[in-house]
């Protein structure tokens, strides 16, 4: 009896456990054929409308606000009115933002994409797009396809601007420069306009234990350098002479974008801070990009579009288990703090 009411168990947890996976690998099937992604639009007016008035409920007498409230439905029949006898409608301007948030890799690049293309699809050249750009650069092709991206703006004669809170370096400035108006916060940290690489060489750590490591390859240059083979001089100069080549190829599209900027004493590869970049030329203005789009709030229709890419049930579930470990470990660790010093 023990031993067919241990078997029901186990069979039970078999069917359950085929059912749950079965169930996964039936919606992964589903969801490949659907849309990856689907673009988000938030209006930012109404969320800057919704906090202005949420403070003034708190700390305006609402005599005054009832007055207020009133003037302003005057003011907008009023409005109204005068676009009804001229016959002419209000015509607010545009003001369409992006985010990057840029890695090694440049992986925002698809997200980015995705975004252009639904902006490109309505706007104007009376609107403006604004970049909300941050990303310390990584590879080359990588920040090379990401600025490509934005060029599609400006080819479009759609005004296109570039804010900087905290980082736009290397490939990060790479994107920037193509903006027709280039914004940073006054600490925010720009330039590095230079190119680098670097490999460590075990080389002499396999010698050392017997252990030979042979490369083939057909073409003269088809490998320079590699970390586990013997390095050559040839091989040395060859990859130094690509390494230049590309800071020259960058060197030449910052000239083509800014051409306001000495190109000679900028591309050293160092970095500036936000007010010396603007004595240099590599922006157009100090401010946060708070303030820059705060600024646009009463004349400007001002939209926040994002894509995002439709995450799979596993996906789902990996990212709800991963955030219940980190939670548990953020616990565990609050614990030990109250325990222990750090």
């Amino acid at each position: 009896m023990e031993y067919g009411l241990f078997l029901a168990k186990v069979v039970t947890f078999v069917l359950a456990f085929m059912v749950v996976v079965g169930f996964l690998v039936a919606s992964a099937q589903r969801e490949k054929g659907k849309d990856k992604g689907r673009i988000q639009v938030t209006r930012l007016n109404d969320r800057l409308d919704e906090m202005c008035q949420t403070l003034k409920a708190e700390v305006v007498d609402e005599k005054i606000l009832k007055e207020e409230d009133k003037k302003a439905k005057k003011a907008e029949k009023l409005a109204r009115k005068q676009e009804k006898k001229s016959g002419e409608q209000r015509n607010k301007k545009r003001v369409y933002v992006l985010d990057f948030q840029g890695d090694i890799k440049a992986s925002a690049t698809e997200e980015l994409r995705e975004s252009i293309t639904a902006v490109l699809s309505i706007a104007q050249p009376s609107d403006e797009v604004v970049v909300r750009l941050e990303s310390p650069g990584g590879l080359v092709h990588g920040y090379g396809l990401a600025a490509s991206q934005l060029a599609r703006i400006t080819q479009k004669q759609i005004p296109l601007t570039v804010c900087v809170d905290k980082v736009a370096a290397s490939g990060g400035y790479m994107m920037a420069c193509v903006a027709d108006k280039i914004v940073a916060a006054p600490f925010a940290v720009l330039g590095s306009i230079g190119v680098v690489a670097q490999l460590p060489n075990f080389n002499k750590v396999l010698k050392k234990h017997d252990v030979d490591y042979e490369i083939f390859t057909a073409g003269e240059y088809k490998r320079t350098v590699t970390m586990l083979g013997e390095n050559t001089e040839k091989g040395r100069r060859k990859f130094m002479e690509d390494l230049e080549e590309t800071h020259v190829l960058f060197k030449e599209f910052v000239g083509e974008h800014r051409s306001q900027v000495n190109v000679d004493e900028v591309a050293t590869g160092e970095i500036w801070f936000g007010r010396r970049a603007l004595e240099k030329n590599l922006i157009d203005l100090i401010s946060t990009s708070d303030e820059y789009l705060t600024a646009m709030h009463p004349q400007a229709d001002i939209v926040v579009v994002r894509y995002e890419h439709k995450k799979r049930i596993q996906e789902r579930v990996g990212l709800a288990a991963a955030r219940a470990f980190e939670t548990a470990f953020d616990h565990s660790m609050a614990r030990l703090a109250r325990r222990h010093w750090f």
